[in-house]
């Protein structure tokens, strides 16, 4: 019974793990690769899993310690993801740290630039600038404007749901 309450994973961990499965699993939407024209390649995913965790990010800050828990645990079960997916790939153990460091690096200046772009609203220019250099850098053609209205409904969308939702690991997203 004690070892059971020791190692059972806190409620925002779990959470956390919960949240970055939705994100995985949204970014995967076939819309986002065919009607959305997001490249289906390890860069592309990369844009639209960071670009959702970023989404969540956005609406669990300022909201207290319980999200800034919970979203300690969603940016934790992203990192772990990307590690598990280099190893899938082949890389090797001496190569991980430097290429996790890079990916760390390249997804905190996402975080960054996407809030810039989002405090800059209603001005559009800055978020549809940022989507045409990451989401769409491997793109021959970037139908930027498609996504910044998706971003922007699912923004809208997150801030209207309940933030005990998200602290249970439950979101709703919108379609593509």
């Amino acid at each position: 019974m004690i070892l059971e309450r020791l190692f059972r994973p806190k409620p925002a961990k779990v959470a956390g793990q919960k949240l970055y499965a939705e994100v995985v699993s949204q970014a995967r939407q076939p819309e986002f690769y065919s009607r959305l024209g997001a490249p289906d390649t390890v860069e592309g995913r990369f844009e639209l899993y960071s670009l959702h965790v970023v989404l969540l990010l956005d609406r669990l800050k300022r909201q207290g310690e319980p999200a800034a828990d919970t979203a300690q645990a969603l940016f934790d079960a992203y990192v772990s993801a990307l590690d598990d997916a280099l190893r899938e790939m082949g890389v090797g153990d001496l190569s991980v740290g430097k290429k996790m460091r890079k990916l760390g690096e390249a997804f905190y200046g996402r975080v960054k630039s996407y809030e810039a772009a989002l405090a800059a609203l209603p001005d559009e220019a800055p978020l549809a600038a940022l989507v045409g250099r990451t989401v769409y850098a491997e793109a021959a053609e970037a139908p930027t404007t498609a996504m910044v209205a998706y971003v922007l409904r699912q923004r809208q969308g997150l801030a209207d749901q309940p933030l005990d939702a998200f602290l249970a690991g439950d979101v709703a997203w919108v379609a593509p």
